[in-house]
């Protein structure tokens, strides 16, 4: 391996939201992560509800302003015809 071009391999911290610690080798100084073996619903069989940058309250919003299930969509704009392509078609 050439010297001085890698980055420096440190022990690290990954803390997770539910308050778990992961001691482990790293790059970084340390990680925060949303989910991890400890919470994730695949391992602990329970349904968890994770609403990051409010992503559910903007798509409530969405539904909301339409006033039904569907959302709010404005039309496309019709294609304009050129008049040569109209005499030509009659032609």
């Amino acid at each position: 391996m050439k010297e001085k071009i890698h980055p420096s391999y440190k022990e690290t911290v990954i803390t997770c939201t539910c308050g778990a610690l992961i001691k482990t080798r790293s790059t970084k100084p340390e990680q925060k992560i949303e989910v991890c073996s400890n919470c994730h619903p695949f391992y602990t069989g329970q349904q968890k509800f994770l609403d990051v940058a409010g992503r559910v309250d903007k798509f409530r919003k969405t539904f909301k302003k339409a006033g039904s299930t569907k959302p709010v969509v404005k039309a496309a704009p019709k294609k304009r015809v050129s008049k040569k392509r109209i005499v030509a078609a009659k032609a």
